[in-house]
């Protein structure tokens, strides 16, 4: 279990934890430009609704970081800085209060980096240590390239500055594009890391091609026991962010939600299973408990495959189908009744949950 990470909310004066053992947060980052404040509100609003737990913010200058006061008085949730370059913006974000800074120290120059550290042990900021490709320890480049060998023992040289620091409220984070690099560099990452991870393939893309790039790496780490905090980096809107790092998680039985199984259609389907499944998934959208439900197009799919479900649902050949648990038949329907016996099975069991 890795140490805990704390992020203070200036608005609320709550403390997220992050790591040691706490829930897994999921975060993303305002596409829209820093300065434009109605565009950031409408984002801030628009990600929490969606249960985005961390926002991240560019902050490219001095007149970003005073108009960010606002906005940290304004989020529900803790805001995160983003820094590159600029020593003094870094310390200036810590003062006004954002929530975490996030930095890469190889685009920090080492002169003020001590004074980064200061600033942040002060106002009780957390730091956000990356490591990529771009901000690789140059003398590990020359030696080794851009290898999960060297992103790893980058991000260890690093930690050990902030430990000669006596600064440990961090969150640790290694990305490339390229999933088996990032994958691995974690695992060697997690060997000698105690604090938090932050986790994700950063640029994957768009569209099907970076959801499943996304997929693959995070859901990889995840099983691995590897992540605390993740962000699905798209080029997208980040409300869909949000949405498929939920997906991965719910894919991996990792948050308290809805996970519905279908079957893949073929001949012996006698009924729309794309459309009662998709009315299921609507009608139960908001529910935050753990349940697993079964759309089954026919008895070969149905009880025996399924049947683990909570409840499910299998077709038949004569215009009926049957609800079942546990790999019992509960009771039988007709094709057009199926949507409304299921979720009167669901309300019974969520009322014992």
């Amino acid at each position: 279990m890795s140490k805990t990470a704390f992020l203070k909310n200036t608005n609320t004066g709550e403390i997220l934890k992050i790591g040691g053992g706490n829930p897994l947060v999921v975060q993303s980052m305002l596409s829209c430009d820093t300065l434009d404040k109605d565009a950031v509100f409408s984002q801030i609003d628009s990600l929490i609704k969606a249960k985005c737990g961390v926002i991240r913010i560019a902050v490219e200058n001095k007149g970003a970081a005073n108009l960010c006061k606002q906005y940290l008085h304004y989020s529900k949730v803790p805001l995160v800085a983003d820094i590159h370059f600029d020593p003094q913006l870094a310390i200036t974000c810590s003062e006004i209060g954002f929530s975490k800074i996030r930095l890469n120290p190889g685009n920090i120059n080492s002169d003020k980096f001590d004074s980064v550290v200061a600033a942040c042990k002060a106002n009780g900021t957390a730091i956000r240590l990356g490591v990529n490709g771009g901000s690789l320890d140059k003398d590990l480049a020359k030696k080794h390239g851009v290898t999960p060998k060297s992103l790893a023992l980058s991000a260890i040289n690093s930690i050990k500055v902030f430990e000669k620091l006596n600064f440990d409220n961090l969150i640790v984070s290694i990305k490339s594009s390229c999933i088996k690099t990032t994958v691995l560099a974690n695992r060697l990452l997690k060997i000698d890391c105690p604090y938090p991870l932050h986790i994700g393939i950063t640029e994957s893309g768009f569209g099907t091609s970076g959801l499943v790039k996304s997929a693959i790496g995070i859901g990889a780490m995840l099983l691995d026991g590897i992540g605390d905090t993740i962000r699905v980096s798209l080029t997208d809107d980040p409300v869909a962010e949000v949405k498929a790092a939920y997906d991965i998680l719910k894919a991996l039985n990792l948050t308290d939600s809805v996970q519905i199984i279908s079957c893949p259609t073929c001949s012996r389907c006698k009924f729309d299973l794309k459309k009662v499944a998709s009315k299921i998934k609507n009608a139960t959208k908001n529910v935050d408990k753990k349940i697993k439900i079964a759309v089954m197009g026919c008895v070969v799919n149905g009880p025996g495959e399924a049947m683990d479900a909570d409840i499910g649902v299998a077709g038949g050949d004569d215009g009926k189908a049957a609800i079942f648990m546990g790999g019992k038949v509960l009771k039988v329907v007709s094709h057009d009744k199926i949507v409304e016996a299921m979720k009167d099975e669901i309300k019974k069991i969520l009322a014992n949950r």
